[in-house]
């Protein structure tokens, strides 16, 4: 079972360390996203699986839930699974895998936002080509 204070800390983390007490009726779609993330995280878990993690957030908040998941692979040596369209959210990763019509498309190792957004813009030229 998870402590209320460990539930507080990962709320806090999240941006709503202020909301414990509050109904998923009473936060925004943003809020609700925010509160799964930590639902996700504060159990600790060995692998985080992050289905498009910042897409329902501001870029402040977008931010803050990236960094949270970098820490919980650096600090707490998890495994953090994330799909995404974003570049930037994909920047955040030590490895981009790309996949175009279900298949392996690509790999890039220590990605930056420009590299990704590039690589993506061209996915579509390989499964032409018949790469």
């Amino acid at each position: 079972m998870v402590n209320r204070q460990r539930v507080r800390e990962v709320l806090t983390a999240v941006g709503l360390g202020d909301r414990l007490g509050h109904r998923p009726d009473q936060l925004s779609g943003g809020q609700r996203q925010r509160v799964a993330i930590a639902r996700a995280l504060v159990t600790e878990p060995r692998v985080i699986f992050a289905d498009e993690p910042t897409g329902a957030l501001d870029t402040r908040s977008a931010r803050d839930v990236l960094h949270l998941l970098r820490q919980a692979v650096r600090v707490h040596g998890r495994t953090v699974v994330m799909v995404t369209h974003d570049p930037v959210a994909a920047s955040y990763a030590d490895t981009v895998l790309f996949l175009a019509d279900g298949r392996l498309a690509g790999r890039m190792d220590a990605p930056t936002a420009d590299a990704v957004a590039e690589r993506l813009a061209h996915l579509g030229d390989d499964v032409k080509a018949g790469v």
